[in-house]
C-alpha cells in the first residue's frame, strides 16, 4: 500500500523592535495576572479531551491501515516482474504500438477488438450462468447472435450501437468471487502483470472455453493449430488493444510513488468491485 507523506509547515512570527519614548522607559508596567474562571477550565478540559480523542482516532486508523497491509509474502518477486513488465510495456509493447497505429487505421484495429471479444462468448455465457445471472446469459447470446450475423462475425458491434443491448464480462475469478472463495496472495505474472491465485485459477479455467487459447486434447474446438500460434493471437491482440490505449499506461504511473503496490492496489480494488456488479 502506498505510504502517505504527511509535511509540517511552521510559520515563524519574526519580532520588529520599536524605539521605546522617554515616557515610557520610566514607566513600570505590571501586566496583571488573572485566574481562570470555571468556564475557562471546564472549555480548556473539553479542548483537552477533543485532542486526546483526536489523537486516539487517528493513531487507531493509522495501525488499521498498517495491519490491513495484504500479506505479500513474495513481494520481491513481484516487484522485480514489475518492474520487468514496466521494461516491457515502454521499451517494446508502446514502441510496436505506436507503429501499428500509424499502420492500421483506428477502425480496423476497433473492428479486431470487436472480433476477439465476440468469440470469446462462451467464457461470458457459462461464467454468467454459474453466476445465476440468467438476463446478462439471455444480453450476452443475444449481443453474440447479432454482433456474429449483422456484425460481420462481430467485427461491428451493432448490439451496442443499435440494440443497446449491454454487455456482462464475467470471467471465472469473477465467478469463483461470486461465491466467496478469496483472492489469495498477490502475484504478477510476466507480460500479463498483476494477478492473484484465485484469478490465475479462472484464467487457467477460462482457457478451456476460448475459441482462442489451444490446449491439448482440445485442439478439435479451437481455432489456432497449436500453442504457439495462440501465443501469436494473444501478441497481436495485446498489441492492438494497446494501440487503442495509447498513453493510458503512463498516466496511471506517473502518479506512483511505488509502482508495485500502487498497480497491485488498483488491481485489487478493480477485482473486488468486478465481483459486486
Amino acid at each position: 500500500m502506498l505510504s502517505i507523506v504527511f509535511f509540517a509547515f511552521f510559520a515563524f512570527q519574526g519580532c520588529s523592535t520599536k524605539q521605546a519614548t522617554p515616557l515610557l522607559e520610566k514607566q513600570q508596567v505590571e501586566t496583571p495576572k488573572t485566574t481562570p474562571t470555571t468556564s475557562q477550565k471546564s472549555n480548556g478540559q473539553k479542548a483537552q479531551n477533543n485532542r486526546e480523542e483526536f489523537d486516539d482516532e487517528f493513531e487507531e486508523e493509522f495501525e488499521a491501515k498498517e495491519t490491513s497491509n495484504e500479506y505479500d509474502p513474495i513481494s520481491g518477486y513481484n516487484r522485480s516482474m514489475t518492474s520487468f513488465n514496466d521494461k516491457v510495456i515502454i521499451y517494446a509493447l508502446n514502441p510496436v504500438s505506436k507503429v501499428y497505429a500509424v499502420v492500421v487505421p483506428q477502425p480496423l484495429r476497433l473492428g479486431v477488438s470487436n472480433f476477439v471479444h465476440n468469440i470469446e462468448f462462451p467464457i461470458r455465457l457459462v461464467n454468467n450462468l454459474l453466476q445465476l445471472k440468467f438476463q446478462n446469459s439471455y444480453d450476452e447470446t443475444e449481443r453474440f447472435l447479432v454482433n456474429s450475423t449483422i456484425g460481420l462475425a462481430g467485427v461491428m458491434d451493432p448490439a451496442t450501437k443499435y440494440l443497446k443491448i449491454p454487455r456482462h464480462d464475467e470471467d471465472f475469478g469473477q465467478t469463483l468471487g461470486h461465491y466467496g472463495i478469496g483472492p489469495g496472495i498477490h502475484v504478477v505474472l510476466p507480460f500479463l502483470g498483476p494477478s492473484n491465485v484465485r484469478d490465475i485459477a479462472g484464467i487457467t479455467l477460462d482457457a478451456y472455453l476460448s475459441p482462442l487459447v489451444n490446449l491439448k486434447g482440445w485442439e478439435n474446438y479451437k481455432i489456432p493449430d497449436n500453442f504457439g500460434q495462440s501465443v501469436a493471437i494473444a501478441t497481436f491482440y495485446f498489441i492492438n488493444d494497446n494501440s487503442l490505449h495509447s498513453g493510458e499506461y503512463e498516466s496511471i504511473k506517473k502518479d506512483a510513488i511505488d509502482l508495485y503496490p500502487f498497480l497491485r492496489d488498483i488491481y485489487e480494488q478493480k477485482r473486488v468491485s468486478d465481483i459486486a456488479e
